[in-house]
């Protein structure tokens, strides 16, 4: 039986031409800076965020964590959305590796976090009880609001509201040329007002393992010592690098696709007794279900029955789930989704 993965972009294999870029890849010592690979995938990402460098890493996560050990000390403050991937998958890493405080706001239903209560989550720097705002994080898609692109203009009015507090502004871009896809847009007009992005070359786009981190000069060589003290100097790394540059040569455009079976699949599965589209879904390639209340299974129940239909799903709750499309997912798939489902909700409802 042939299976079909849609739990998550992170699924996608590399392409034949990644496999032979990377089997033909320049390599040297990364960590001394003579990787010609990974020094040719730092330049192009910096100059595709518009910053003046870039540090290829392990994965998001890794980014995430570097940007806010170079903007805060122990004891600082970052401020970020109580459904940003930060707070939620990250492990608590800021926190365990940094000592850095977390303050949660409420994302709203459009993923964007408010001014209102980004101001309320101010602390004074005058009050000596209160740690000290150092950083705010934004993430754009906002994954867990249904992968929901941030515009141009709130990622600029955030920018503008940080700076003018004296904030660093971080943004948590691992599907940020989605969001530039979805909105028509260049992605450095996403990114011009940040003062740091990571994005991801591993989900949509394809390639098999690595992050890239942008920033200012000075941000970037803070962030390489940092990196190394987490283990992440990676030597010839440029084997990785190169899938790296063909992700972004050749997979970005294509996107679109994702997000056009994104609304397909959802059309059909809006039709499908039991099953409701959730958190106004889909805005790019993710589409969130949830359960009618005449529903008898469980989530968790759904994604095994579904398993043996030959589909992979996840659930993200008692009575919901996410599904994503990405490059290994063609329109045979979408169409044996759409079928698995309405097998497996007949016998639920």
């Amino acid at each position: 039986m042939k299976i079909y993965d849609f739990r998550s972009d992170t699924v996608t294999h590399p392409t034949p031409a990644m496999r032979q870029a990377m089997a033909n890849a320049l390599v040297g010592d990364d960590v001394y800076g003579e990787d010609p690979t990974i020094n040719t995938l730092e330049a192009k990402s910096a100059r595709l965020m518009g910053k003046e460098a870039a540090l290829f890493v392990t994965s998001g996560t890794m980014g995430n964590l570097l940007a806010v050990l170079v903007a805060c000390g122990r004891g600082d403050e970052v401020i970020m959305g109580r459904q940003g991937h930060t707070f939620l998958h990250e492990a608590g890493g800021v926190s365990a590796l940094g000592g850095v405080v977390i303050n949660t706001i409420p994302n709203q239903a459009d993923g964007t976090l408010a001014l209102a209560d980004l101001e309320k989550a101010l602390r004074s720097p005058e009050d000596i009880h209160q740690p000290i705002s150092k950083m705010i994080i934004l993430e754009n898609t906002q994954n867990d609001c249904g992968g929901v692109p941030l515009s141009v203009k709130y990622c600029d009015t955030v920018g503008e509201f940080a700076h003018a507090h004296s904030l660093v502004l971080h943004l948590d871009g691992a599907r940020i040329f989605n969001a530039a896809i979805s909105l028509n847009v260049q992605v450095s007009d996403l990114t011009r007002t940040v003062d740091s992005v990571t994005f991801c070359l591993s989900k949509g786009l394809c390639a098999p393992v690595g992050s890239v981190l942008c920033g200012s000069n000075e941000f970037i060589t803070k962030a390489r010592r940092l990196r190394k003290m987490l283990g992440g100097g990676m030597r010839q790394a440029g084997v990785l690098a190169a899938a790296g540059l063909v992700a972004l040569d050749n997979m970005i455009e294509r996107l679109a696709e994702d997000h056009e079976r994104a609304r397909l699949l959802a059309k059909g599965l809006a039709e499908v007794p039991g099953l409701r589209l959730d958190k106004g879904t889909p805005y790019t390639n993710m589409v969130y279900l949830a359960l009618s209340p005449e529903v008898r299974l469980d989530a968790p129940a759904i994604v095994k029955a579904m398993e043996k239909q030959g589909i992979l799903i996840g659930d993200t709750g008692k009575r919901t789930f996410r599904l994503v499309t990405h490059h290994d997912v063609d329109d045979e798939a979408v169409a044996a989704c759409i079928e698995a489902f309405q097998k497996v909700m007949s016998r639920a409802v």
